[in-house]
């Protein structure tokens, strides 16, 4: 894919964002790698669902390389390239139910169908450091190896993946999951999750998706 393709690419995945309720106002970036050490990234300010081609910034480890000022996160993006070298796309966001739950000690279940399995196997939680610190960057890049979904305590997730249609899955799983989750807990229905063995029978032996290494 060329860079204009990619950046096209993220444009739709910002749309993408706000049409399925994943994303809200201006909060949020998104990114995705160009090559080695350099990456795009959503612009400071900038509306996720109305984005222009302009409104994204290449970065790389040096900084700015073109375009407008890049999100105040971008160096938690940038982490988390230089962590996990296959990974290629990064959302940031607060989804409400996601959200909502990263505000609380719940755990969020990844035995109820084949996506969670999946998508949702290694879910890591970082405690509250303010958006755009270093702290929070540095918290991230910690982290980073041990999952591919982040709760972010107070402020919102993190998904990433080998691709952009990989992690928009990946953050529309994590969201469903967590609406199924809290509207069950409400209405007082009991889910039934698979058991652990079934969950690993499926990620190892089902030929769903290649399994993920971890750490």
């Amino acid at each position: 894919m060329d860079r204009l393709d990619l950046v096209k690419d993220l444009q739709k995945t910002g749309v993408f964002m706000m049409d399925n309720d994943l994303a809200w106002g201006t909060a949020g970036n998104i990114s995705a790698r160009v090559s080695e050490d350099q990456f795009y990234v959503s612009a400071s300010g900038t509306y996720l669902g109305e984005m222009d081609i302009s409104d994204f910034s290449l970065c790389s480890d040096d900084g700015l390389v073109e375009g407008k000022k890049p999100s105040k996160e971008h160096i938690m993006h940038q982490n988390i390239y230089k962590e996990r070298p296959e990974i290629n796309a990064i959302l940031h966001a607060s989804p409400f139910y996601s959200t909502l739950i990263a505000n609380t000690d719940m755990a969020i279940p990844s035995n109820y169908f084949v996506e969670a399995m999946y998508y949702l196997e290694k879910i890591v939680r970082i405690p509250y450091e303010h958006p755009g610190s270093l702290g929070l960057a540095d918290a991230v890049k910690e982290k980073a190896k041990l999952g591919n979904v982040m709760l972010l305590e107070n402020h919102g997730v993190i998904v990433y993946d080998t691709s952009l249609k990989e992690a928009r899955m990946a953050l529309q799983t994590l969201e469903y999951t967590c609406r199924m989750h809290i509207q069950a807990m409400q209405s007082g229905i009991k889910i039934n999750g698979l058991s652990e063995d079934t969950v690993n029978d499926f990620l190892y032996n089902a030929g769903y998706k290649p399994v993920r290494k971890w750490d």
